[in-house]
């Protein structure tokens, strides 16, 4: 039997008549135990010549029927040995562990031989979940017995009857719908919370994601929590129409669109990951580091910056340097023209722009001080005024030149 999944577990205890609880793993062993004992009790009854139908009524919190051998026995707690008390202390420290009250027992009489309603241990009506007969009496006795006397004789049993609470909507239900939707909700909770703390914490399970199948999810919720589909169900409305953050997230298909009904539902996931110590201390470490290494990443970062515009600022000194240069050489150059002209050693009292730059830059250099050269140009357009620039043809070709404009001292009057 320890082979058996919980989900075949359950379904062997319910052929058997018996409606566990949740099958986790503090109470599996003890449902094992408890298939065991009903088959044992299945099998005496078939050696006894007789069959023992599953009783319909025996649950986790109704009074379960004696095993045939208790009812050959003959004995009651009273007159019985302590066989039969061990029995029941050990029954009892079953349920108990399962979570439920335990349940009375069906006793016999030895003085009429009848079996009678209530408890053997003398609990009073309506704990156990039986009803005994005032005085003592047998069920054969009860059932000679009119209407109006036995209601007389025996306590009332309003509170013992099933209610149907799936299709009532009084307040007692609503209390106990609710009660089962929040304990759906809980394991829930837990599951998801779990599953996506093992994802964060190194994935021993191989989880492709932290959503988890909605199936899988269904599947376990039930096993544990013993609901049906239709809790589950209410549980995922609940939810959906919820305005407070309960740490569950709904996803579709397509993960970033929100989900607005059920079967949207493709996968669920928790916003509040359940990690271990030893998995909040090595995220912490790590997290530590990598904040770290990403400060001095940026400290470095922001230096190279600070270095390379350093650098920039004293590349353009330097040219400015450079280009005041030029501009000083420029003047020289034309300025010295204009002289010659006027002692008639040149032709023309201009010179082109392009004769001055290759007079100034060797060949090699042109390309590294052109920069130099347009901001020298640029700079004598503007603030220049003893030096104008023109446009002449000369050789057959239109050509920029420059003109040395030297003052005249004395006017045409005086002359």
């Amino acid at each position: 039997m320890a082979e058996l999944t919980d989900a075949e577990l359950r379904k062997e205890l319910l052929a058997l008549g018996y409606r566990p609880g949740p099958i986790t793993a503090t109470t599996r062993k003890v449902y094992i135990k408890k298939l065991g004992c009903l088959r044992a009790e299945v099998a005496a009854a078939r050696r006894s010549g007789r069959t023992a139908p599953p009783s319909p009524g025996r649950s986790s919190a109704g009074p379960p029927q004696a095993s045939p051998s208790r009812q050959r026995s003959g004995f009651t707690r009273g007159t019985g040995g302590a066989a039969l008390e061990s029995e029941e202390e050990e029954e009892e420290e079953e349920e108990e562990e399962v979570g439920r009250p335990p349940a009375s027992r069906w006793g016999t009489s030895g003085e009429s031989g009848g079996q009678t309603w209530g408890d053997p241990r003398g609990s009073p009506p309506g704990r156990g979940g039986g009803v005994r007969a005032e005085g003592g009496l047998s069920r054969d006795s009860l059932g000679r017995l009119s209407p109006s006397e036995q209601w007389g004789t025996t306590v009332e049993r309003v509170n013992l009857l099933p209610v149907d609470c799936d299709k009532s909507t009084d307040d007692f239900c609503q209390a106990k719908q609710k009660d089962v939707t929040m304990a759906v909700l809980h394991e829930l909770y837990s599951y998801l919370s779990v599953q996506a703390g093992n994802f964060e914490c190194g994935n021993p399970e191989n989880l492709k994601s932290k959503c988890i199948w909605v199936s899988e999810v269904k599947e376990h919720v039930l096993n544990v929590t013993g609901s049906s589909s239709q809790k589950f169900e209410a549980a995922l409305h609940w939810i959906l129409n919820s305005n407070k953050d309960l740490g569950i997230r709904l996803k579709g298909k397509d993960l970033s669109e929100l989900v607005s009904s059920v079967e949207e539902v493709f996968c669920l996931e928790s916003a509040h990951p359940q990690m271990g110590l030893g998995c909040r201390f090595r995220r912490a470490v790590v997290t530590a580091i990598t904040n770290l290494f990403l400060f001095f990443w940026g400290l470095i970062t922001l230096w190279g910056i600070l270095i390379y515009l350093r650098y920039h600022w004293r590349k353009m000194e330097e040219e400015e340097q450079a280009m005041y240069e030029m501009v000083k050489k420029i003047i020289a150059v034309v300025q010295d023209h204009y002289k010659e002209w006027e002692r008639n050693l040149e032709r023309y009292p201009y010179v082109g722009i392009f004769h001055v730059r290759d007079s100034l830059i060797p060949p090699q250099s042109r390309k590294k001080m052109k920069r130099v050269w347009e901001k020298a140009v640029d700079f004598l357009a503007s603030n220049e005024s003893r030096i104008q620039t023109e446009s002449h043809r000369v050789a057959g070709e239109d050509m920029l030149v420059w003109r040395w404009t030297q003052p005249s001292y004395l006017s045409d009057s005086e002359h």
